[in-house]
């Protein structure tokens, strides 16, 4: 029993060595690592941007370019299937000569069957005044038939990290004989 009893007792010795004993050590080999707040913690602000949208697929330089389309999409009455890559131009007016304040980048898909429903992804990048360098990034359904739509605010930069809020869309203009589009955005971003 006394030999057991060594045995156990330098098995257990061994163990405590090579296993951390505190929480700190266990967590200096995590993925995850606290951080302590700002001291004094930073308040938030709410901007409200508004905005126009654009979307401009006729003519010789197009904003908005389909870039992939699934076979079945063209026998769609929503063009279901269909991804077009956008870079369109946000101004302060509806007028596409008004003042140039950034470009709406990414892509929106119809993703829907049953209405001409997108899915949209797109950063808001800002290329003048305070907010020159900063992006909105915007993630959401947009049912085209609605009178307004509304899609989250899931992040941002520079003068928007952190940032979340909504975004409202309002068509402005729609041209039924070219496809273009100008659309009227609200957006409300909690940001620090």
């Amino acid at each position: 029993m006394g030999k057991l009893f060594s045995i156990s007792i330098l098995l257990l010795l061994f163990i405590s060595t090579i296993t951390p004993s505190s929480a700190k050590d266990g967590e200096r080999y995590s993925f995850l690592q606290s951080q302590k707040p700002a001291t004094p913690p930073v308040r938030q602000k709410l901007s409200h941007l508004r905005l126009f949208l654009h979307d401009v697929v006729s003519g010789p330089d197009p904003s908005a370019v389909r870039v992939a389309q699934a076979a079945s999409a063209n026998q769609s009455a929503t063009r279901f299937g269909t991804l077009v890559m956008i870079d369109d131009a946000l101004t302060v007016g509806p007028e596409l000569t008004s003042k140039l304040v950034g470009r709406a980048q990414g892509f929106y898909a119809l993703a829907s069957k049953e209405e001409i429903g997108l899915l949209m992804s797109m950063n808001f990048a800002f290329t003048e005044g305070k907010y020159n360098g900063s992006t909105v990034i915007i993630l959401g359904r947009n049912t085209v038939s609605s009178e307004v739509i509304e899609m989250p605010v899931i992040g941002g930069s520079g003068l928007f990290r952190l940032a979340q809020g909504y975004a409202q869309a309002r068509t402005h203009t729609f041209n039924l004989k070219t496809g273009d589009a100008v659309v009227e955005y609200n957006v409300f971003v909690m940001h620090y």
